[in-house]
């Protein structure tokens, strides 16, 4: 089953076309990887999934993303959208707070006040970004008292808390170590269980090891889309073929 579909869409920013007839299946419960050379389209894409370009300046978008059958760009509750289709971005931005507050501050945004709730959720959200065991005894430190990649899974723990359906993950590697990377693409494998996961990837190892699906990007166009051994293994476009092989990107 699909959580998201999107159909024909394009997207341009003032007199830039950014995306060209962009249409993509995104599989519930797996990990997709958009791929491609910088400046292609991938991170556009991903932000269009819970409607993160409506902050830019000068954007207009035709065709159509649908959440679950429904399309994002009609008469929805952005704020609702974003709390279904969570984001991770490629820099860890926790906020100027405590790793506790960082997780609860979203709960007691929507009103939750029952202090053995938020405890509650903090713990669980803390658990699934596998960092419970390395901060239940300083909850109320800072949270920028963590390493890179430390914080970069506190600020998956603080998108799981909502309770999302799909996490969106725009390079969320690229500022890591080697170990830190290791443990944030464990963590994807576990989360795959009970979550969609788009993540926009420079690495090809890295987009090899974890996804289910790939989609190649070049300049604007989506090339081609499968299963990511296919994607690798047997490529269909010529594009796809000097990329993935290293002649260019």
């Amino acid at each position: 089953m699909n959580k998201l579909e999107v159909n024909n869409l394009d997207l341009f920013y003032g007199e830039n076309h950014a995306l060209k007839d962009i249409s993509i299946n995104i599989p519930s419960r797996q990990v997709t990887a958009l791929i491609g050379p910088s400046g292609c389209g991938k991170s556009t894409l991903l932000r269009t999934l819970n409607r993160m370009n409506d902050l830019v300046a000068g954007v207009k978008i035709t065709g159509t993303v649908a959440f679950e059958g429904e399309d994002i760009y009609a008469d929805v509750d952005v704020k609702n959208l974003r709390m279904r289709v969570g984001m991770v971005f490629q820099k860890p931005n926790p906020f100027p707070m405590s790793i506790y507050e960082n997780i609860a501050f979203g709960l007691k945004a929507q009103g939750v006040k029952d202090k053995k709730v938020i405890d509650q959720v903090v713990e669980e959200s803390l658990r699934g970004a596998a960092l419970w065991e390395e901060v239940k005894d300083r909850l109320n430190t800072p949270a920028f008292g963590l390493s890179g990649g430390q914080q970069q899974r506190l600020c998956i723990a603080r998108a799981i808390a909502m309770e999302p359906e799909v996490i969106l993950m725009d390079e969320p590697t690229s500022a890591l170590d080697p170990i830190a990377t290791h443990k944030i693409e464990e963590l994807m494998d576990e989360l795959r269980k009970k979550f969609t996961i788009v993540i926009v990837t420079h690495s090809m190892n890295q987009a090899k090891r974890i996804s289910d699906r790939t989609a190649f990007f070049w300049m604007g166009e989506l090339v081609e889309q499968g299963e990511t051994h296919q994607v690798f293994n047997n490529p269909q476009d010529s594009r796809t073929q000097g990329y993935v092989s290293g002649e260019f990107g």
